[in-house]
């Protein structure tokens, strides 16, 4: 069973930064795409970033030139670095895996809560 677990969350100022990790286990890492999604209360799950086994990353548009994702295959790592947050990034946080090629994610984390407020 894949375990995915984040860290990193928690409450910061609009304009302030975050970094969320996700550590993965029991996973041939290298073979999976990642991710991080979101949802607010009341809203869908979104997809925030992505970045595939290759290292391929993509983003919403509406944190595109704000969040990074990065991984590090050997620490079994994916990191999004949230820089310039606004109130509207507030929400659960999850780190996803996705077997490379499948359409469907394979593996959730808990969440980890943002929380963008002054």
């Amino acid at each position: 069973q894949v375990q995915l677990v984040e860290s990193g969350g928690g409450l910061v100022q609009p304009g302030g930064s975050l970094r969320l990790s996700c550590a993965a286990s029991r996973i041939i890492f290298s073979w999976y795409d990642m991710g991080w999604y979101r949802q607010a209360p009341g809203k869908q799950r979104e997809l925030v970033a992505a970045i595939t086994s290759a290292g391929s990353a993509s983003y919403a548009d509406s944190v595109k030139g704000r969040f990074t994702i990065s991984r590090d295959n050997a620490k079994k790592t994916v990191v999004l670095q949230m820089n310039s947050l606004k109130p509207e990034d507030t929400a659960v946080y999850y780190c996803s895996a996705r077997f490379h090629g499948a359409s469907n994610v394979s593996s959730w984390g808990q969440g980890t809560q943002v929380t963008v407020s002054s």
